[in-house]
């Protein structure tokens, strides 16, 4: 059986956008990467509000969702969550690449510089289960409920063992290594939510596609379980995460946060190689921080943003998500976003490298970070020959198309060779060299 959510997965079996300083021009989402789940984690005190969602692909009946809770859960605790919302705020949060214009060097004088923004579940079949089966084997169903299109159960047992045989009795393949994954979840004193499409629901609703499963509740805990998504994955899944809080940005306790590179500039053709590149760059991160990581890759207030990938999201949004507060006198929010902070992680992860759950608290930091890229176009008009500052220019210009090769090597670890190549322009080259115009002349002479 297919699980999705946190890669709980796998437990049981655009156009131009202007802005202030510059132009959007490509974004980093999470559906450049495959086996990619979305969390959106909304945490006040010990109040949580989690939203999971999946890139399931499949037969809605092999679907199956397994999360480890703090507590049963109240049939009001659970929702079916708007998947355009969870999309927006990837896309509102995801790294991206901005370009700039050089001015004509003969109107005025070149900047030095550039601003830098800063499961398979209950169903009626389990309900008519044989509670003396139930009870021998240490299982309890602490709560069954319908909520849109899922049949939900809250499960609570003495042993894993006995756990993972009710699985199996019930129609779940339940992975061998899942067991003792499980046994940890128990020591913990943790039930488990479990969740299957409803198909008959699901076809009265009219949904051809799997919702986000959302819930909430009260722990002291603020953190994410990972453990069982690992029993049966078949390589490194990645998890996105997009905390939403008042007080600053969040970052895991148990794990190092590292900051992706932002505010790099690259060489123009990665204009159009843009998700190539940003997914060369997050591997060849990984591989270089260690793969015990956990990536921050926006960090900022749902005010405003420069430049947006997307627009923020709407005061509806949020409080579909479960930012609740917006609602609370004194939010500060006077009918938009405010007073609420958003934080985007990233982590690719295996058994081998995250050996526990991922654990959050917050910073209280409100300083904003944006996983950034920048192409600056030179000026490319037919200079006047004597114009004053010219020369000086061209040879900027040519030490910063160097400096920019070096930099998109060093972030992905392509070849420079291939890299100078893509910038000369291919067949511009072949023609006479007073033929070519000045800003190719400029990189050419480095590579003849």
């Amino acid at each position: 059986m297919a699980v999705l959510g946190i890669s709980l997965l796998g437990a049981l079996s655009a156009p131009p956008a202007h802005s202030f300083c510059g132009f959007y021009v490509a974004r980093g989402d999470a559906k450049l990467f495959n086996k990619a789940s979305k969390v959106v984690l909304v945490r006040d005190e010990d109040r949580t509000v989690l939203t999971m969602a999946s890139d399931f692909k499949g037969d809605p009946k092999e679907f199956a969702l397994v999360v480890p809770v703090p507590t049963v859960l109240q049939k009001g605790q659970i929702h079916v969550g708007d998947p355009a919302a969870v999309d927006h705020l990837d896309a509102y949060t995801a790294p991206r690449l901005v370009e700039y214009f050089d001015p004509n060097p003969c109107q005025m004088r070149a900047e030095e510089g550039f601003l830098r923004s800063a499961a398979p579940m209950a169903n009626k079949k389990m309900a008519a289960a044989d509670a003396a089966r139930e009870r021998s084997l240490g299982v309890r169903i602490e709560a069954r409920y319908t909520v849109g299109e899922y049949d939900i159960l809250i499960l609570s047992a003495k042993q894993s063992t006995g756990l993972a045989t009710w699985l199996t009795e019930n129609g779940y393949n339940v992975p061998p290594r899942a067991t003792r994954v499980l046994a940890g979840y128990l020591k913990q004193g943790m039930k488990f939510f479990v969740a299957k499409v409803n198909l008959k629901e699901q076809a009265k609703l009219g949904f051809t596609y799997l919702r986000p499963i959302q819930m909430a509740f009260d722990s002291p805990k603020f953190m994410l379980p990972l453990r069982l998504g690992m029993a049966n994955a078949d390589g490194p899944q990645e998890l996105f995460v997009y905390a939403l809080t008042r007080n600053g940005r969040v970052e895991t306790t148990n794990y190092r946060t590292v900051r992706l590179p932002s505010d790099a500039e690259v060489p123009e053709f990665v204009k159009d190689e843009f998700s190539q590149f940003y997914r060369s760059m997050f591997t060849n991160r990984h591989r270089r921080e260690g793969s015990d990581v956990v990536f921050l890759e926006y960090a900022w207030d749902m005010a405003w943003c420069d430049p947006c990938a997307a627009d923020p999201l709407s005061r509806e949004e949020l409080k579909g998500l479960g930012v609740y507060w917006l609602d609370s006198p004194g939010d500060g929010s006077s009918g938009g976003a405010q007073n609420v902070f958003v934080t985007r992680l990233h982590v690719r992860y295996d058994e081998a490298h995250f050996p526990e759950d991922l654990v959050f608290h917050q910073t209280g930091d409100k300083a904003n970070f944006q996983g950034r890229f920048v192409i600056r176009h030179p000026w490319r008009g037919e200079g006047e020959g004597d114009c004053p500052g010219l020369d000086a220019y061209r040879a900027q210009v040519r030490e910063r198309r160097m400096k920019e090769a070096e930099t998109l090597a060093d972030l992905t670890g392509w070849s420079i060779e291939r890299i100078r190549r893509r910038m000369g322009g291919g067949g511009e080259w072949e023609g006479p060299r007073e033929q070519t115009p000045w800003w190719d002349r400029v990189w050419g002479s480095q590579t003849r």
